[in-house]
């Protein structure tokens, strides 16, 4: 066994096959697979091996749509052939309007990836589908390229390409630990010796903690059982001259697919259970938990009533495996938090039909630094310490018992809630908050009119529309409060910060103590990476000169960690997260400066404290840090305040506020102002997958500066000139908002996709932000979007509609 290698991963199924053949592929030959026992001896040999191309984001459809074209190209190699079955097509059913609304947007989303779905009803349903009933069944979505493929057949032929251009498989060879040294690189101890090596990759299926355990690490993987059968011969199956499509069936949680002459189903029962919480045995290798069919009787039951032909032929075999879910049911691809030179490729629940794209976008990862596609729907810092165990086992069955079951926009799931609350939680659920989750927080999301007030989850507008306009209406005209906790927050000190941030940002560094400004920073590509509030702190009694860091509560792993690994050798720099120590208070509105007046004896007049100033002060008895700065486009202010004090700040403002006819607002309400003044969403509308040009961010570029991460790829983009631009459109219906990933049409041709949407109730505007084609980004340029299968005109407008001079937010 060679001892020195450029990469290491560990684990010989899907995940480390399809890793290893794509690191190749991007150059990097001299790299390694460890496999403990055989290749394909985990999760990977017992599973439904489905290959489709259905995914709820672009990401995902593009991953799975690079899968099939891989699976393709290797099934038909005349010196390894493999057994796939391509095209035979897939239906998943839809008993709900609402579901069928979500086809019709998935549909949409597809189509802007290259990727045809057809939309279909219950009558063509069956008729492609034979076997089924079209009893409480209202259609379907069509995937022509659904199919099956061989696992064990795929990653041998994965492997023998890799090893091909120069790579090295070592079976039977258990991974024991890994040390990391001081220049990040790392020695992977082996039963069999050990290698050094730049980076580690861990694609270890459910044994994924035991490695993570050897970096310190807890990653937020669990695995649940998972039962299938295969039945016998079904003669209509045998003489039907064809190949049937998939099934899956939200309605009676179950799958099937043609196996030989008869079908293998597969159940997502409600009394599911975990799997190796507490250990998994070192032998568990190509085995199974034993069969527990009684556990899937009431499953069971919904698909005989589906497929009566399987109420007459026999059960030929039973397979009980465990699979691995994550806390949010999407897949862990990308760098290992808190770790340098460490990657994962875990938590793939589906990882046959679409692991050959989760390797090709980590081997980008890995030897460019970016993929292709923003990764964020898989990047394994969108979860924070939050993500326990305990928390990812209850949310892992959660989304095992609704497998199908695609979450509408909106909608919050009730397993695993209230992970990580503030003092005032309890107190905005006593004022008829309803919560959304951000990061694990639970932030108010609107504000209920009455207690027994509920509403209709789907892709239209629902009955949150007009009590959004409500709270809307008082921050235009009188003034509003609310919550905005988990806002990422780091202070940077040390005596090479200020170079140190003018590196990382592509703009202008605010130098000015109390002041603030918005940064932007890039990647080595040049494309956007990170935004963030940079706020100088001026010397007090609380402490010396120093800056915040702020930014969207997600970021907080990935922000920490771009942020740490680009600190130089011997740099003075450090930073500090303060996001779980404070929290913010919003207050907006016109009247927002008579409220704060009233509890606090600083000066607030416009001339004393005027649009992007920063002061300590203290708000009533709480110490506080507030910025004049406005994501509403009205008058507002960002009260930091430390947890301790902040039911004290709360009180303050509430009892203050009622003169003024305060409301509460929640983040729906916020969704719609930022719109309104064309202010984005990180990783919404703010992708590495554009530059700041292409985004309409000019004025945060300072392209005369002699040195920031990005500024040379910048450069070159510049001279070569934008593939999209982002702009605002006015959409031409008031039954439904534009959902982020629909498609922009002109002439039968996708011109570009949407980003985000929501009505603007201040401009009266169905409103949308949209990457499309330079061409089309004329203000008045008319385009169609294909919203919810209508073709709904658009029409590009100025960014930032409401308030174009910003006479408000300055007060």
């Amino acid at each position: 066994m060679k001892k020195h290698t450029r990469a290491v991963v560990i684990g010989g199924g899907i995940a480390g096959c399809s890793t290893l053949y794509h690191l190749t592929r991007e150059g990097w030959t001299d790299v390694v697979l460890l496999e403990r026992n055989e290749l394909t001896s985990g999760t990977t040999w017992h599973s439904a091996a489905q290959v489709t191309n259905f995914g709820m984001n672009q990401t995902m459809v593009g991953l799975k749509s690079h899968s099939i074209s891989l699976y393709r190209e290797l099934a038909a190699d005349p010196e390894y052939p493999i057994s796939y079955h391509h095209g035979d097509g897939g239906i998943r059913l839809a008993g709900t309007a609402a579901q069928m609304d979500g086809y019709r947007h998935f549909a949409s989303m597809a189509r802007g990836m290259g990727v045809d779905f057809e939309v279909i009803d219950a009558a063509e349903c069956a008729r492609r589908h034979p076997l089924i009933s079209t009893d409480n069944l209202m259609g379907g979505l069509w995937d022509p390229g659904d199919g099956d493929i061989d696992p064990a057949q795929l990653c041998q032929a994965l492997a023998r390409r890799a090893r091909q251009a120069g790579a090295e498989v070592y079976r039977d060879t258990p991974v024991t630990g890994l040390t990391q040294h001081k220049d990040h690189t790392w020695t992977v101890h082996t039963d069999k010796g050990d290698i050094t090596c730049e980076v580690v990759v861990n694609a270890c299926g459910y044994r994924v903690n035991e490695v993570g355990a050897m970096m310190g690490v807890q990653h937020p993987v669990t695995s649940m059982e998972h039962q299938y059968f295969v039945t016998e011969e079904i003669p209509a199956i045998r003489d039907a001259g064809h190949r049937m499509p998939l099934l899956r069936c939200p309605i009676s949680d179950y799958y099937c697919r043609q196996e030989k002459n008869g079908l293998l189903v597969g159940f997502y029962e409600q009394d599911c259970k975990t799997w190796g919480m507490d250990g998994i045995d070192p032998h568990f290798v190509n085995a199974l938990c034993p069969d527990d069919l009684d556990r899937v009787t009431d499953v069971l039951e919904g698909a005989f009533e589906r497929m009566p032909a399987l109420t007459e032929t026999g059960i030929h075999t039973i397979v009980n495996g465990p699979i691995t879910y994550t806390i949010d049911g999407a897949p862990l691809v990308g760098p290992v938090p808190g770790k340098r030179n460490a990657y994962c490729i875990i938590g793939l629940r589906a990882g046959l039909g679409e692991g050959g794209g989760h390797g090709w976008l980590l081997a980008q990862q890995i030897v460019h630094g970016e993929a292709c596609y923003d990764t964020w729907v898989i990047d394994p810092r969108r979860f924070a310490g939050h993500a326990t165990t305990e928390l990812t086992a209850l949310k892992a069955i959660e989304d095992y018992q609704n497998e199908f079951r695609f979450h509408f926009p909106n909608e919050h799931r009730p397993a695993g809630r209230m992970a990580r609350t503030t003092p005032l939680t309890p107190v905005l659920a006593a004022e008829g908050a309803a919560f959304t989750v951000v990061n694990g927080w639970e932030r108010a999301e609107y504000f209920r009119p009455r207690a027994e007030f509920t509403v209709t989850h789907g892709f239209r507008f629902d009955e949150t529309f007009d009590v959004v306009a409500a709270e809307v209406a008082a921050v235009r005209d009188a003034v509003g409060l609310t919550e905005v906790n988990g806002f990422n927050r780091f202070e940077i000190t040390g005596q090479d910060a200020e170079s140190f941030l003018d590196r990382m940002i592509c703009g202008r560094l605010q130098r000015r103590p109390g002041r603030v400004g918005l940064s932007y920073l890039l990647n080595q590509q040049g494309m956007l990476k990170a935004e963030a509030t940079i706020a100088r702190l001026p010397a007090s009694e609380r402490g010396p000169e120093r800056i915040w860091y702020g930014s969207a509560a997600a970021s907080e792993l990935h922000d920490m960690d771009w942020l740490t690994s680009h600190i130089g050798p011997g740099e003075d720099v450090t930073v500090r997260s303060l996001t779980n120590d404070q929290t913010i208070l919003v207050l907006a509105g016109p009247r927002a400066r008579d409220v704060i007046r009233a509890v606090s004896r600083a000066d607030w007049s416009v001339s004393a404290f005027p649009w992007l100033s920063v002061r300590e002060c203290f708000i009533g008895i709480a110490p506080a840090t507030v910025m004049a700065v406005s994501f509403s486009g009205e008058l507002a202010y960002e009260i930091h305040v430390p947890n301790a004090s902040l039911y004290a700040a709360w009180l303050a403002l509430r009892t203050a506020g009622e003169a003024h006819g305060m409301r509460l607002f929640g983040a729906l309400a916020v969704d719609s102002m930022r719109l309104e003044k064309g202010y984005l969403h990180w990783k919404a509308d703010i992708l590495t997958e554009f530059d700041p040009w292409e985004t309409g961010l000019d004025r945060f570029v300072t392209v005369d500066k002699p040195d920031f991460i990005g500024r040379e790829a910048l450069l070159e983009r510049q001279s070569a000139g934008p593939g999209k631009r982002l702009v605002t459109l006015a959409v031409d219906t008031r039954e439904a908002p534009a959902p982020g990933g629909a498609s922009l049409m002109t002439d039968d041709r996708v011109v570009g996709t949407v980003t985000s949407g929501a009505w603007g109730h201040r401009t009266g505007l169905n409103l949308a932000l949209a990457f499309v084609d330079p061409s089309f980004a004329d203000p008045d340029t008319g385009l169609e979007i294909d919203l919810l299968g209508e073709m709904v005109p658009a029409r590009v407008i100025g960014a930032g509609p409401y308030d174009p001079d910003y006479t408000r937010v300055r007060g």
